[in-house]
């Protein structure tokens, strides 16, 4: 019972030993015999043998959760292992694991497990990138950057995108389309300082100071992503609407006369001035008959 404790308390590293005196294949040799290492196995390596991914799409580890994920590993060891490829003599590469990576180093680990893959630089790239977009706590910024990457990077349409990481074509334009906002916002959304909705309200405006200018009412005054959206509803209906140029009121000197003009013609007559003090004078007739009749009411003034 005690010796189950244990292997429990090392988490997959006592697995790992377990298993490598019953492992008649040999597959999961430490690295300290580096030449017998084989590929795709499990094997617990060095730290100071695995370098960084420079294709990861994750840029932001916060501090209290890395952490949070070593004190767990010094209480149980790592539970799943990293994956790493191999780059030489006891070299190694980071395909994906960085956090469980960055927190055996802070938990004073010398090892950790990790399974070896073999792939080319643009299979690390696939590998680390679709990786991390299935995790929950990647950032709408950092999903959207990775899913550009596949595109730009691996060559894939945006079907065949939607289809590699298991999310609709929409959801994937969705967050495309969230590089397109000015970078203070892009800063704002990955800080969780807005929402992805609060962001995905801002891109149906155009014009970069009015998106940055909601952007400060929405820190300043904590507004809702249902108001935010009302906001640009209301800017968006303002703009399809087409000035109209406001007639100036006829002075009132003018009403009597065109109240006469009315009543000596017996039909309506419209009278108007503009801003400049411009106007015009309109008498409506309904056919020629009406015309005539007003012509020589005229002509007979005259």
């Amino acid at each position: 019972m005690n010796i189950k404790k244990k292997a429990l308390g090392r988490g997959l590293s006592a697995l790992l030993d377990n298993d490598s005196d019953n492992d008649t294949n040999n597959k999961n040799v430490s690295d300290n015999n580096d030449k017998t290492i084989q590929i795709d196995s499990i094997v617990e390596i060095s730290l100071e043998a695995i370098q960084a991914n420079p294709s990861q799409p994750r840029t932001d580890f916060e501090a209290s959760t890395l952490a949070e994920l070593a004190a767990s590993i010094k209480e149980q060891g790592i539970i799943q292992p990293i994956t790493v490829r191999k780059t030489g003599d006891n070299k190694y590469q980071l395909i994906s694991g960085e956090r469980r990576l960055r927190a055996s180093q802070l938990a004073g680990l010398t090892s950790i497990p990790a399974f070896i893959r073999t792939v080319d630089d643009n299979q690390l790239l696939e590998m680390a990138l679709v990786e991390n977009i299935q995790r929950q706590d990647l950032n709408s910024i950092e999903i959207a950057i990775s899913f550009q990457r596949l595109l730009d990077e691996c060559n894939y349409t945006q079907e065949e995108l939607s289809s590699k990481v298991g999310k609709n074509r929409s959801t994937v334009t969705n967050f495309l389309r969230l590089l397109k906002l000015p970078p203070e916002v892009q800063v704002a959304l990955r800080d969780t300082n807005i929402s992805m909705g609060h962001a995905r309200a801002l891109i149906n405006i155009d014009d970069v100071e009015t998106q940055l200018a909601i952007l400060k009412n929405i820190l300043s005054k904590g507004l809702s992503v249902r108001e935010v959206e009302q906001i640009v509803q209301n800017l968006n209906r303002k703009e399809t609407i087409v000035p109209v140029k406001k007639n100036k009121e006829v002075p009132v000197k003018y009403l009597p006369f065109k109240s006469r003009l009315e009543q000596n013609l017996g039909i309506k007559v419209d009278l108007k001035l503009d801003q400049k003090g411009k106007g015009s004078l309109t008498i409506n007739v309904k056919n020629e008959e009406e015309l005539e009749k007003i012509v020589k009411i005229l002509m007979e003034g005259k």
